[in-house]
């Protein structure tokens, strides 16, 4: 099975790049599964159900969250409502939406989904690896699903280097998101988990994590937060990874990084 993920999508531009590379990517890769981190496509900070929508039928099959899935209000109703709409497990017993899903292939096969939010640096949530841990007494590589991805959305790469290792030979894929820069790590683990640190974003990488710099800049060097952020508008590049899983096992044989678009040195898995 070919599992596509596309790292956060940040505002208009990340949506531009998106619409435009990711058919060709579905023609080029034949992806049996797509899962993309949208959380700050609206603007930069959360998601609509128009936007969701737009994703959907451009070709993803599920959509994941983090730390900016509530900033659009729309959006603790809508992800009640869409089950393929993805928040952080990890949230507390009560929050809107599912942090996991089951859904199935054109082909029939079965992929569990998963999103966490980390700890270090980021909100004080519940703790991702028993959320994880609980989950995979539910579903069980080749016993009733055929593939199962984890995205973990985390600042540290320490807290998704250990997730990894943590879960090695029992996912098919553990992918960071968040930081929003492709790191050079894609591999697979010893027990047969691929692995990248982040997938990078998908939005314009002439900025500091997506947003125009100026304000960014006066902050570190000024150390006030009266500077307004504002999502970068420039040509995008699209920042992706293909995994290709063995259908006896649900464990990776092949993991390449995708990056297509203006300033990043393009792959051609």
């Amino acid at each position: 099975m070919k599992l596509l993920f596309c790292g956060d999508i940040v505002g208009r531009s990340g949506r531009e790049i998106v619409h435009a590379e990711l058919p060709k990517l579905r023609r080029e890769l034949n992806p049996d599964f797509i899962v993309i981190n949208a959380e700050n496509a609206a603007g930069g900070f959360g998601m609509t159900e128009k936007i969701c929508a737009e994703l959907f039928e451009l070709g993803a099959d599920v959509i994941s969250g983090g730390n900016h899935s509530w900033d659009k209000n729309e959006c603790l109703e809508y992800i009640n409502r869409e089950p393929r709409l993805l928040r952080p497990a990890n949230y507390p017993a009560g929050a809107p939406g599912r942090g996991i899903g089951v859904y199935n292939t054109v082909k029939g096969q079965k992929v569990a989904v998963m999103n966490v939010m980390g700890r270090l640096f980021m909100d004080p949530l519940d703790d991702p690896f028993a959320a994880v841990t609980r989950e995979l007494e539910r579903y069980r590589l080749k016993g009733n699903v055929d593939a199962f991805l984890l995205d973990v959305h985390a600042e540290a790469s320490s807290e998704k280097m250990a997730m990894a290792h943590y879960l090695d030979g029992r996912v098919s894929l553990v992918v960071g998101t968040h930081t929003h820069v492709p790191t050079a790590d894609a591999q697979i683990l010893p027990g047969g988990t691929a692995y990248q640190t982040d997938a990078g974003m998908c939005g314009d990488y002439n900025s500091v994590i997506g947003m125009n710099k100026e304000a960014p800049i006066a902050r570190f060097t000024r150390k006030l937060p009266t500077e307004r952020l504002s999502v970068a508008t420039g040509p995008a590049d699209l920042c992706a990874v293909l995994v290709e899983t063995d259908d006896t096992t649900g464990l990776a044989k092949r993991i390449e990084p995708v990056r297509r678009g203006a300033r990043l040195q393009a792959t051609a898995p």
